[in-house]
């Protein structure tokens, strides 16, 4: 096979097995993403980063969910454990402030790993109903709010060296399903999708990647 496929990969495991390293070679993704079911310990982790980009000969990007809460593959005892973000930006005096220190230490942690993209900001604007797999999430409940802590997340990864793929693109806080399980159907006009939901989006266009959502 000539040429990049531009899809982002993972594995199954700690180690990266030889049949999947053929398999890189051959096809040569983008990039890599890694989930809690790669991740042991500091040296395995960085290891794994490693033989991955070894397979395709170059320095690829490879990416992980560390939001804090309960979407976070890196945890204790190794690496810091975060509070939701939701709950984080409640308690901060200076929200933005607040997510921006938190995502610049989360960048270096990732870094010493050799993990060089994190899927963050979740630029989401959440509404009471919100699905709880989401809500607590988000950074708040208005776009003005959450674009501003999207981009200090955004800033506080770049400081560190973290590329931020920002999601849910186009917005999925009116959903009220678990997208991993099943469709929303959001029903809202347009007019109110382009004010809110798509606000921290446009807002945040200068960023480098996004990770879309699913919804009719």
């Amino acid at each position: 096979m000539t040429g990049r496929l531009a899809a982002i990969f993972g594995c199954l495991g700690p180690v990266l097995s030889d049949r999947e390293a053929a398999f890189f070679r051959e096809v040569d993704p983008f990039g890599f993403i890694l989930f809690a079911r790669n991740v042991e310990n500091p040296r395995q982790l960085r290891q794994l980063c490693a033989d991955l980009r070894g397979a395709v000969g170059r320095d690829a990007p490879i990416l992980i969910d560390q939001e804090g809460g309960r979407v976070q593959r890196l945890r204790a005892p190794f690496w810091r454990e975060w509070a939701p973000p939701l709950e984080t930006v409640t308690r901060a005096r200076d929200p933005v402030r607040a997510m921006w220190v938190q995502s610049r230490l989360i960048a270096y942690e990732l870094r010493a790993a050799g993990i060089d993209a994190n899927c963050a900001p979740c630029a989401d604007v959440a509404r009471k109903a919100t699905h709880a797999f989401l809500k607590n999430r988000c950074y708040g409940f208005d776009p003005e709010t959450v674009s501003a802590i999207s981009r200090g997340v955004a800033d506080g990864l770049l400081a560190g060296g973290v590329l931020p793929v920002m999601k849910h693109l186009p917005g999925h806080g009116l959903a009220q399903a678990d997208t991993h399980h099943d469709l929303p159907t959001v029903t809202a006009d347009a007019d109110l999708l382009r004010q809110v939901d798509f606000a921290p989006f446009a807002a945040l266009n200068d960023l480098p990647m996004a990770m879309w959502a699913r919804w009719r």
